[in-house]
């Protein structure tokens, strides 16, 4: 997960809610940067706390408070924004069909995204465009101007740059425009999940669906405004959309992105705990992540496994985690063969430089896996790691 940056993640322990212990802490969010919520409009807004029963701790009123504040001033820009893009966003087409990177969260789609970006040729959904989905084209330059000191120079769960300008998760940008989303449960977290069925689809209304579709591609298009390129895509909960995606923009190209589950597993547990810890308006408990984890990964895969054969197989590849980060060159290289993105020979030096003088000095998180939990992933999960060749 990317907007990721705005979360902040406490270092996992051994206790019994969490027996994925973590071996190093990252980087702290600060209390004065934006939390998620910050970027929606007040109904939205009070419709996110309705959902949660308005359960707020005591010690997150503050936040409570400032989105509160905050929250009008995105319709009044919203309003500002249409008035002056309302040709432009009503005429406005992709430039060019969509590369859409998929794959379950701290499987390497952030590194992908950011690795495929670099071609300048593409373009990408911003931090601060899927921040403030509703009116960026006419405040993004002053936030990237005069407000890069609100967010941390890296991720706090990695140590991933982050900034207004970096590649994000469209899927952000959807739940602040105020469509379901899974990611809505991260702001109470101790209600348990919430539009599990948006992972896939399968018991959405058609119409629903279509709403939903349509303000994606209203958002892509108002980037496509912004960048004037194609966009490369990334968001792990479009995994399981796969076929609405594809019908939605059929000349649309996947990357599907797999790692290790006993690296994934942990990850992505460590994930959604700082993510709760930093973003929530309860203390979060986090009763149940683990299973949580397990549940997503699932269905997700259930409805991509389900689906993946109506693609063609010149608009999607599988490609490994552990093959991009020993040798990134020669697995993008393949990829831009695969689906006939571009010629790979103008960018392989820029990726070249990055393997030399940045990836060598990467470090990534280091977790253990308790038995427990080994066991329940090579049950819940087997599916997975027979596809994918990761068997023991």
């Amino acid at each position: 997960m990317s907007l990721s940056i705005l979360g902040e993640p406490l270092a996992d322990s051994a206790d019994h809610h969490s027996p994925v212990k973590s071996k190093q802490e990252f980087h702290r969010y600060p209390f004065y940067s934006p939390r998620f919520w910050h970027g929606m409009r007040p109904l939205t807004w009070w419709g996110l706390l309705r959902a949660g029963h308005f359960r707020i701790h005591p010690s997150r009123i503050g936040m409570l408070i400032g989105i509160s504040l905050a929250t009008p001033a995105n319709t009044v820009m919203a309003i500002i924004q249409r008035a002056i893009f309302r040709r432009r966003l009503r005429e406005g087409e992709l430039h060019g069909p969509p590369v859409f990177i998929i794959g379950h969260w701290r499987s390497g789609t952030t590194l992908l995204h950011e690795l495929l970006v670099r071609d300048e040729r593409f373009s990408s959904p911003s931090t601060y465009q899927c921040f403030a989905p509703h009116h960026f084209l006419i405040s993004q330059w002053f936030f990237r101007r005069f407000a890069t000191w609100l967010l941390p120079g890296k991720r706090p769960m990695d140590n991933m740059a982050a900034g207004w300008d970096r590649p994000q998760e469209d899927e952000f940008a959807l739940m602040n425009l105020g469509l379901p989303s899974p990611y809505r449960r991260i702001a109470f977290p101790n209600e348990g999940p919430v539009d599990m069925d948006y992972f896939d689809f399968q018991n959405v209304p058609e119409n629903d669906v279509k709403v939903w579709l349509k303000a994606l591609r209203q958002f892509l298009v108002a980037v496509g405004v912004s960048t004037g390129r194609p966009l490369i895509i990334k968001s792990p909960t479009h995994t399981g959309r796969i076929a609405a995606l594809a019908q939605e923009f059929p000349d649309a190209k996947f990357i599907h992105i797999t790692r290790d589950p006993r690296e994934l597993f942990p990850s992505t547990v460590r994930l959604w705990k700082g993510l709760n810890d930093g973003q929530s308006l309860q203390v979060p408990n986090n009763e149940g992540l683990q299973q949580y984890v397990i549940d997503c990964l699932a269905q997700m895969y259930r409805a991509f496994h389900r689906d993946r054969d109506k693609i063609p197989a010149n608009r999607l590849i599988d490609i490994r985690y552990e093959d991009l980060t020993s040798d990134p060159v020669a697995t993008l290289e393949r990829v831009y063969h695969d689906l006939h993105l571009t010629d790979f020979d103008s960018v392989r030096p820029i990726i070249q430089e990055w393997v030399e003088n940045e990836h060598r000095g990467y470090q990534t998180n280091s977790h253990d896996l308790d038995t427990n939990d080994k066991e329940s992933i090579e049950t819940a999960w087997r599916d997975y790691f027979e596809r994918y060749g990761y068997g023991s």
